[in-house]
């Protein structure tokens, strides 16, 4: 078993009704007739540290995205699409019921729960200033009023609450960014000035990882340091961080100009700042907010300054990117060159995870860029599914798997996703798989003029699957960070983005199709906006494909493809072999040969 990711089931759940008992005891010491667990942590950042992990400890539910509703008699577990088979599977019966969301929305759950209205409490640093505006906004002339509590009421039920992380920070090498971390804070410092703004605060640790060119080691999977910035229209930087992350070397790096100050040093901080200070209400906290405004500050509502130029690549992360890529899609190939090779049925899922995780290893990966999920047969139709000891799955030839992973590089992060017959295509996968797979073909051959949202694509992929009635419940697509989170804002493609796509950026191009009980199906590319072929005044863009590995074969219905849908996918495996051919020898290299022939 390999150090990189741990496969202990989730801790039992005997003990989560005493806890819930325990939370029900302290709304009731504080007079609140309901409490709000959110996964988040301070920062909004997808994944958290264990001191962060409240909804899972209370509720036993792990997925990334969620949150409880907790009152004097009933609780909710809401989720959206990505967990609903999952969350059955993690919580009590007996205590949670699942709720789906965004479809119920918290503010007409708690009308319900509470119709003769109440006291909702809330950690106001936990959740971002447009979470509870659109709270209050639903929960208008309900007589329930939102209360902010000066303690975490689930922090005050754990005993045993692990330390917060201090992992140590490193340098990200200018090389592999493309400009100096003082070119990006002078850069942002003149967008602060040209606003009109004094000051910005920053709480997402990628966007201050990414302006100070550094990466960290405080949260599996993600390279960020977990930290919060004050960045002045000067330039100058306040970071509230743990001084024992830092060595040196590091402290040479950031330079007179950056500053380490304790994180309890935030609130001061944030009270002696002259305004006006931009914060984003869609990332930065309830608290932040409320301290400014109780000071008296003016406070600028303004996106993070770092998030779309980050989102930006520059040259040298889009080749990092590339480079990371090739080395990931060899590993990739040996595993299933391997995979192939094999008895399904003398492997179970975790073999599988673990085969990839020393494959990426071999490639000069420094971590995996998320605990890879592994479903085989119906395990691959829980769409953020998580192999443990206790859900391993022996692998089967009839069945199909499901393998979607990724690694963290010190050029890039990847993320791929390749659905495997384990043996003869079954016969029910092949028309999904194919519908999947020419929806993820259009999104790679399209082109658009500046100015259009991922809204505006989203049903490019879903097109195949709508006609045979079929549909998925996540986005296509969500941004990547250059060697940061695989899990990247602002921009996706998705029916609810309306953000422009811009050259430079780099998304996933994941459409899917989960059949509950069965299997799963999801194919996923990475992809770079990249400037297209234009007429006279009208500019247009497309996307350039990053992932290298090819499609499986065997589940490819042919004959429903057009021939320019054929055409792009021969063109694609031609590019895969030459790509990669040299990065392998033997078996691996036999076996990509064979699966990079051209589809007639």
């Amino acid at each position: 078993m390999t150090n990189w990711q741990s496969f202990d089931p989730p801790e039992a759940g005997q003990n989560r009704s005493a806890r819930l008992a325990a939370l029900r005891a302290q709304m009731a010491d504080a007079g609140l007739d309901a409490f709000i667990v959110p996964r988040a942590d301070a920062h909004q950042g997808e994944y958290v540290a264990p001191s962060e992990a409240r909804l899972a400890w209370l509720t036993g539910f792990t997925g990334s995205a969620g949150f409880a509703i907790v009152t004097a008699t009933t609780a909710g577990v809401f989720i959206d699409g990505r967990y609903r088979v999952q969350v059955r599977a993690e919580v009590d019966a007996a205590d949670y019921t699942p709720v789906n969301w965004p479809e119920t929305k918290p503010a007409d759950w708690l009308r319900q729960a509470l119709p003769g209205g109440g006291r909702v409490g809330f950690d106001p640093w936990l959740h971002t200033r447009s979470e509870i505006e659109s709270l209050e906004q639903g929960l208008g002339g309900a007589g329930i009023g939102l209360i902010a509590v000066e303690r975490n009421l689930v922090d005050a039920i754990w005993p045993d609450r692990p330390a917060p992380p201090v992992g140590a920070a490193r340098i990200h090498d200018e090389s592999l960014a493309g400009e100096t971390a003082a070119s990006r804070r002078a850069r942002l410092a003149e967008t602060l000035r040209e606003a009109g703004q004094t000051a910005a605060l920053l709480t997402l640790p990628d966007s201050i990882s990414w302006l100070l060119n550094i990466r960290g080691s405080d949260i599996p999977r993600n390279p960020v340091v977990q930290s919060f910035a004050v960045l002045s229209d000067s330039g100058e930087l306040a970071l509230f961080a743990d001084a024992a992350k830092f060595d040196p070397m590091v402290r040479a790096h950031l330079g007179n100009q950056v500053s380490i100050l304790p994180p309890d040093a935030l609130t001061a901080a944030l009270r002696d700042l002259p305004g006006p200070v931009r914060l984003d209400p869609q990332t930065a906290p309830e608290a932040a907010f409320r301290i400014l405004t109780e000071a008296g500050t003016e406070i600028a509502r303004d996106r993070d300054p770092a998030i779309l130029p980050k989102a930006r690549k520059t040259a040298a992360e889009l080749s990092g990117m590339a480079a990371a890529h090739r080395r990931d899609g060899a590993a990739i190939v040996r595993l299933l060159a391997w995979l192939d090779a094999q008895d399904p049925a003398k492997l179970t899922e975790i073999d599988v995870v673990q085969r990839l995780e020393q494959e990426r290893r071999a490639e000069g990966a420094l971590d995996i860029s998320f605990d890879t999920i592994c479903g085989a047969g119906p395990n691959g139709a829980i769409i953020h599914y998580r192999v443990t000891e206790a859900t391993n799955r022996t692998l089967s030839p009839d069945q199909i798997l499901l393998l979607d992973s990724g690694g963290q590089y010190a050029d890039g992060t990847t993320d791929i996703t390749r659905t495997i017959s384990l043996g003869a295509a079954p016969d029910a996968a092949r028309a999904p798989y194919t519908a999947v797979l020419r929806g993820l073909i259009a999104i790679s051959r399209t082109r658009f003029p500046t100015g259009v949202a991922g809204a505006h694509i989203d049903a490019l992929a879903r097109q195949f699957l709508w006609a045979q009635g079929l549909d998925y419940d996540h986005g296509t697509g969500h941004g990547v960070g250059a060697a940061l989170c695989v899990h990247e804002g602002p921009v996706r493609i998705s029916r609810i983005s309306t953000l422009p796509l811009e050259s430079g950026m780099i998304l996933s191009n994941e459409p899917g199709y989960y059949r509950e009980g069965a299997f799963g199906i999801r194919l996923e590319n990475l992809i770079a906006v990249t400037p297209a072929q234009s007429e006279p005044g009208r500019e247009m863009l497309g996307f350039d494909t990053l992932t290298l590995c090819p499609f499986d074969r065997r589940l490819i219905d042919a004959s429903v493809m057009s021939p320019t849908e054929t055409e792009w996918l021969n063109t694609y495996h031609q590019h895969v072999r030459t790509e990669l051919s040299p990065l392998l020898d033997g078996a691996a290299r036999d076996w990509l040969i064979r699966q990079t022939h051209p589809l007639t």
